[in-house]
């Protein structure tokens, strides 16, 4: 069927598709409109889902087609589809994060700290030997709305419940989880090492760097051991003259006149205290 002619729609209203022949939405009809089920909720009474979306813009007026990668499982998370969601964003001027307050941080971590505390507890209660049989009857029911474009959907079923029981676990079952060690990958490339241009080697370089050939005192150029009076020889030790410093006699002198005034007072003290002992024993 076909849409009432122009000025003839004042007691029309579109209801379902067909009311909307082969265009849009009409304008002078103030009522919600969705032609071609576009904008409906999927799983509507009046119709069910459609994959038809609406063209929308943006602020400069271009048509927006990320609208097609937030359908499906997408619907209802935040997708990153343009480049400015990959810029970096300056957090201390205009777009700075709002902190919390202390009551909402306090809050915060309080129910965190039950939550864990709860989750740790339950765990050590299940490790007990008396605690297996303490989870048996708690069962938890759970309604929700498949998916319309999940594999496997029904049309005919439009909830499913959902029951929820804790699977008993063998304690003295080994387990089955396997360490695997990862092999480490590559690190950083090494820093490059930057050469001065090569230059032209002269002879005054090539002197420079002849190194002489290393001569053995032990062994001769035939590999025979050279004897040790021959090596001491050639070592040149026995033609030096040893001379010893006209000082060291001085001193050897000096340090034999002060061992001497040592033990000459070392010897008056010893009788001094003799005879200081054998007045104490005259006086007694």
């Amino acid at each position: 069927r076909e849409p009432p002619a122009y000025l003839r729609r004042q007691q029309f209203v579109p209801r379902v598709p067909a009311d909307f022949g082969d265009g849009g939405a009409f304008p002078e009809i103030h009522v919600s409109q969705f032609p071609r089920n576009m904008g409906r909720k999927d799983g509507s009474a009046a119709a069910p889902a459609s994959d038809v979306l609406s063209v929308e813009v943006d602020a400069q007026g271009r048509v927006r087609y990320d609208a097609v990668v937030k359908q499906g499982t997408n619907r209802g998370r935040i997708v990153k589809s343009t480049l400015a969601d990959t810029r970096e964003k300056d957090l201390s001027g205009s777009e700075k994060l709002a902190m919390p307050t202390q009551d909402e941080a306090a809050k915060t971590a309080e129910k965190t700290r039950a939550a864990m505390e709860a989750l740790i507890m339950g765990k050590v209660n299940k490790a007990r030997p008396g605690a297996i049989n303490q989870n048996k009857g708690k069962e938890e029911y759970f309604r929700y709305t498949p998916d319309a474009n999940a594999p496997g959907y029904n049309a005919a079923i439009k909830q499913r419940v959902i029951k929820m029981v804790d699977h008993q676990v063998d304690p003295m079952e080994p387990p089955k989880h396997k360490h695997v060690k990862v092999p480490v990958g590559n690190g950083s490339p090494p820093v490059p090492v930057l050469h001065s241009p090569p230059r032209k080697v002269t002879v005054e370089d090539q002197q420079a760097w002849q190194i002489p050939p290393c001569v053995s005192n032990w062994k001769n150029q035939r590999g025979y051991t050279i004897p040790l009076d021959k090596r001491l020889a050639a070592d040149g030790r026995g033609l030096l003259d040893v001379t010893v410093n006209d000082k060291f006699a001085v001193f050897a002198e000096s340090m034999y006149i002060a061992e001497k005034k040592t033990r000459e007072e070392l010897t008056e003290k010893k009788t001094l205290r003799k005879r200081i002992q054998q007045r104490e024993k005259e006086t007694r």
